[in-house]
């Protein structure tokens, strides 16, 4: 049994012919009878009885109609409710943020996001490790992640904009009044770096090496916050 078969035999106690049927649901006559058949067959009961005015339920086919106009009335709610969902999205969107986003380009599009769909809830989840992040993902908790881009990125990844890097100086640092500090000029440096599994320490370490540099660690972070806070107060 299938809805489309409820909606022609609605159509068919409601008009009293196939014919005439066929014509209010916009498809052919014979396709109604070979519906109307088929449930019957599917069914074993007959639904409907001839008689000089036209096709009219059996005792049983009535029993049925009441069921069937049910059905169809639900899923008639049903596709309403899911193309209503297409305009006002509802329940929660979980995103995991790395690389300090959260406290930047985040809130802004969550704002306006929220806006659009005041009925959204939003958990989001701040610096997680990568070990964390695809934990996230294999459990299915997580609808977006934004992070830094990977040598194996899924496939479904898209590239928003680059980020620029900045250097945070403590107070009289002779580097301090520069426009532009060149990552040469800090050899030897401390740093105030971010925990080891991070995937903003990873990046880091990819760019200072890349430059020729080894950083020695002083301390360890998770927040990018936080380590501009301590590296602005000299601990790195």
């Amino acid at each position: 049994m299938i809805l489309r078969q409820f909606e022609y035999a609605l159509a068919v106690a409601e008009q009293g012919s196939v014919t005439a049927a066929a014509e209010l649901l916009h498809v052919a006559q014979p396709s109604v009878s070979q519906q109307i058949r088929s449930l019957e067959r599917d069914l074993g009961v007959q639904l409907f009885a001839r008689t000089p005015s036209g096709l009219v339920p059996t005792v049983v086919g009535r029993a049925f109609l009441r069921d069937a106009e049910v059905a169809v009335s639900a899923a008639r709610r049903a596709r309403a409710t899911a193309r209503s969902g297409a305009d006002e999205l509802v329940g929660e969107l979980a995103v995991a943020v790395q690389m300090g986003f959260g406290t930047r380009q985040l809130p802004g599009a969550l704002s306006a996001l929220r806006r659009r769909f005041p009925r959204l809830e939003v958990t989001v989840f701040e610096e997680p490790s990568s070990a964390e992040l695809d934990r996230l993902g294999r459990r299915g908790a997580l609808d977006l992640a934004l992070m830094a881009a990977c040598k194996q990125s899924p496939a479904d990844a898209h590239h928003l904009g680059d980020e620029e890097f900045v250097v945070v100086l403590g107070a009289g640092h002779r580097q301090l009044a520069a426009d532009r500090v060149e990552l040469r000029e800090l050899e030897g440096e401390p740093w105030v770096r971010f925990d080891r599994d991070s995937a903003l320490d990873g990046v880091l370490l990819d760019v200072l090496r890349n430059n020729d540099l080894t950083p020695t660690a002083v301390a360890r972070v998770s927040q990018t916050a936080t380590a501009g806070r301590w590296a602005a107060h000299g601990l790195g």
